[in-house]
């Protein structure tokens, strides 16, 4: 994530990170971390050790007692959720990762620009879209509005219409 700051910031997205575990120990954990990948967090991390963020976005079950002192990463595993929130400050995507799987950032990357395209223009992006590649136009835009828009478009079936990928 601290290697990819550069690409969040150009799509003016920011980076929070949250732990489980007390402020005191980010310091090492930012340590740790700039040696094991270069990169050295430069974001706000957000220390839970009373999980009730974890338990908030039921990252953790909202019955478990107690906070964080005393559990062990296995305990933990669920609070491993990347979230994509909006604008309009509502959560957009969430990706949980098991402890035993590595994040796909180049999923959360491309599913930042789909959201924040989609959220400009009316179009949604098909499975496995990329930047420059074709879009679909919503149903809620008339074939009129879709000329005005976007000029030309491909009907493919009658509910499906394809155009260029807006700027």
């Amino acid at each position: 994530m601290a290697g990819l700051a550069p690409e969040f910031a150009k799509r003016n997205a920011k980076i929070i990170g949250i732990s489980v575990d007390p402020v005191e120990s980010h310091q090492k954990w930012k340590g740790d971390i700039k040696v094991a990948t270069g990169h050295e967090p430069a974001y706000p991390l957000i220390g839970d050790p009373e999980l009730k963020v974890a338990k908030l976005y039921d990252m953790l079950p909202a019955s478990l007692e107690g906070g964080s002192e005393g559990r062990t990463p296995a305990d933990n595993a669920t609070v491993r959720t990347v979230f994509i929130i909006g604008p309009d400050k509502r959560i957009k995507l969430s990706l949980t990762y098991p402890m035993t799987t590595g994040r796909n950032f180049d999923e959360i990357l491309r599913a930042l620009d789909s959201i924040q395209l989609t959220a400009k223009h009316q179009v949604a992006t098909p499975a496995n879209w990329r930047q420059g590649e074709n879009v679909i136009i919503t149903a809620a835009v008339s074939d009129e509005d879709a000329v005005a828009r976007f000029g030309e478009f491909e009907r493919v079936l009658p509910y499906l219409r394809e155009t260029r990928q807006p700027d």
